[in-house]
């Protein structure tokens, strides 16, 4: 009988990850590699592991090091890198199949972006069509008013991701305001007491405006796989009907109440 460590080896060939090869079948979810506390061995035993087993390695938070092993191994151009998030993706199979989702991203200010831009790349990855408008904060809140616009008459977007840092206010105006699911992205940006992104994630958590979700400080990640089911789920929707109106389907109706025939 093998001990457990034998048993991921050979399943893997890598000792110290269990690898969820399978994760994105399963679930439509990618299995996102997080480098930053991983030493850069290891980032590229598991990233090569994906990449042949898959056709598809994505590695957040890419520490200096790692970026300049990766450039070592595959190339400067072998790879994508996103410098804000410091996100790479290695390929060797196509692109993600489009799943008709439709995402908006709004971040309160530019110091947002990286947190933001992961998000982003993880819908993108899901298969989601993206459009994000960055510096659109409560400081200056006629920024928001075109930006939001867009999103909701011209992307008609289903759902709605809002990075904010400082006192996270912008994620209950803009759930406020719009008819679609929002996602509270607090970002550890700020001053002093609650500067490392512990007001902002207060602040969404006691919203009252109707319609936030909120995940935890800079989990970008997160955001952008929750955001990718909602989007993901509502393309579907809007693909069965419009399926039906062209076979001429009628909608069900309810049965008859009980009662006299």
């Amino acid at each position: 009988m093998t001990n457990s460590n034998q048993t991921i080896e050979n399943l893997n060939d890598v000792s110290y990850a269990v690898l969820d090869l399978a994760r994105e079948h399963r679930k439509g979810v990618p299995e996102i590699v997080l480098a930053s506390n991983k030493d850069v061995e290891q980032s590229l035993t598991i990233a090569a592991e994906f990449l042949e087993r898959t056709g598809r390695a994505i590695l957040s938070r890419v520490p200096a090091e790692l970026e300049e092993a990766l450039v070592d191994r595959y190339g400067r151009d072998g790879f994508e890198w996103y410098r804000a998030s410091r996100i790479v993706i290695l390929r060797t199979g196509t692109r993600p199949e489009p799943t008709g989702g439709r995402v908006g991203i709004l971040a309160a200010g530019t110091s947002d972006q990286a947190v933001a831009e992961e998000a982003a790349i993880i819908c993108q990855e899901m298969g989601c069509t993206v459009r994000s408008r960055y510096d659109v904060g409560v400081a200056g809140l006629h920024r928001l008013f075109e930006p939001l616009r867009q999103l909701l008459d011209v992307d008609d977007v289903d759902v709605i991701i809002v990075a904010a840092g400082m006192d996270g206010a912008l994620p209950s105006v803009v759930s406020g305001l719009v008819d679609v699911p929002v996602i509270g992205l607090p970002t550890s940006v700020g001053y002093g007491m609650g500067g490392a992104g512990q007001a902002a994630l207060m602040s969404m958590l006691q919203t009252c405006a109707p319609g936030l979700a909120v995940v935890n400080i800079d989990n970008g990640v997160g955001a952008g796989v929750t955001a990718a089911m909602i989007a993901k789920r509502a393309a579907k929707q809007r693909q069965a009907t419009s399926r039906h109106a062209t076979q001429g389907d009628t909608p069900a109706t309810s049965e008859e109440p009980a009662g006299e025939q």
